[in-house]
């Protein structure tokens, strides 16, 4: 029995899993809202399912990279929850999380033959700026592109597109529309986000014994944290 927390994007995620089976699950994409409605969620769907933390095997957590603020929030839940449970930690990096749901829509697709041939998942997610969070991962949920922050740019995936089909989602693939326009660029515009897609690969950690030390373990934010000014002046 794995709880699976996700606040590293704009979704607000929960997701209670039992040997892969989703029992609960709450999203949301309420904007700066993780704080309120991470604790909410955890009680709902433990309540839902007529379950405690004491029933918990594990804790995962989607470790980045994302949101500093989002990462923080559900970072800082799950180790609460391991230190005042002895649940064994999981941190599971975002990107690759958010390739497993991309899979599941890009095999309807090969299967409809909307798309054909190689295929790779690029999920981004959206920073300051022109600039995003990026990896690509094979359908095997294999990366061959390692993670990254880049500044987007016409010829960013040229390497990739020129020789097969990239999908783009997440919350930097708008972004990603705006100035990539080669013929093997797809777009997977209705791609939501969720904990659900944390299930498989936190199971496989469990069994692996794929542990993070709690006490050490930090986020994983690829580039360093800076504070911005408030556009409306305090007096």
């Amino acid at each position: 029995m794995i709880l699976c927390i996700d606040t590293a994007t704009p979704v607000c995620s929960v997701a209670l899993v039992h040997d892969g089976k989703i029992l609960s699950v709450r999203n949301s994409q309420e904007e700066k809202a993780h704080a309120s409605n991470l604790g909410v969620f955890i009680r709902q769907v433990l309540d839902e399912t007529k379950t405690t933390v004491n029933h918990l095997d594990a804790v995962a957590v989607s470790k980045g990279p994302g949101s500093y603020t989002g990462l923080r929030i559900g970072v800082s839940m799950a180790k609460g929850l391991c230190y005042g449970a002895g649940l064994p930690l999981i941190a599971l990096g975002t990107l690759q999380i958010m390739s497993s749901g991309m899979k599941q829509k890009a095999l309807a697709w090969l299967n409809s033959g909307k798309i054909t041939g190689e295929v790779l998942l690029c999920p981004v997610i959206d920073a300051r700026r022109m600039e995003i969070y990026v990896a690509v991962f094979n359908f095997n949920n294999i990366k061959v592109q390692e993670t990254a922050a880049i500044i987007i740019r016409e010829d960013s995936f040229d390497h990739l597109l020129n020789r097969s089909q990239v999908i783009f989602a997440g919350s930097g693939a708008m972004k990603c529309k705006t100035m990539i326009k080669h013929k093997n660029a797809i777009f997977m515009e209705d791609y939501v986000h969720s904990a659900i897609y944390m299930a498989e690969m936190a199971g496989v950690a469990f069994h692996n014994n794929g542990f993070e030390n709690t006490a050490y373990f930090e986020p994983y934010y690829l580039k360093d944290f800076i504070a911005t000014i408030p556009k409306k002046k305090v007096l």
